[in-house]
């Protein structure tokens, strides 16, 4: 059931991501053992489901989110991010927001700093068919933390 949610991707043994996940896929994430849910996605944004943190503890997983502006990516908000995958290094982690744009964007980041892979292996977390706009492009360049 996984396969199905839209743009989902497994980067690493305890971190999936994905664009946004329907009612029935939360519960799909928790029964594969997902511990936490990270949002990314504005609170407006679209297919979004207004109750999803409750739908998410309802789950027993963690619900955090970090509403990240799609034209006003910052430096805070991947900072934040970070620091969370940083405290859940130890649990299965599931990454999502519209369409797996800022979540592959943030995930990228993530294995660099934290985990210390190369650029060209972090690579593996940004979604092949997505297409950045400039300012995504400038978010992905960010060298310093």
């Amino acid at each position: 059931m996984l396969e199905n949610i839209l743009n989902y991707m497994q980067i690493t043994e305890h971190i999936a991501s994905s664009g946004q996940p329907n009612e029935a896929e939360f519960a799909a994430i928790a029964d594969a053992g997902y511990d936490v849910i990270i949002n990314l996605a504005m609170p407006d944004s679209e297919n979004v489901i207004p109750a999803e943190g409750h739908l998410v503890t309802a789950n027993n997983m963690i619900y955090i989110h970090i509403p990240v502006p799609f034209d006003a990516p910052e430096l805070f908000h991947l900072k934040s991010f970070i620091k969370i995958m940083e405290t859940f290094a130890d649990k299965k982690v599931w990454v999502h927001c519209v369409k797996n744009y800022r979540a592959s964007a943030f995930l990228y980041h993530y294995l660099r700093k934290s985990r210390g892979l190369s650029t060209t292996e972090a690579q593996k977390a940004i979604l092949p068919s997505w297409e950045s706009n400039e300012i995504w492009q400038r978010f992905m360049n960010i060298d310093s933390y």
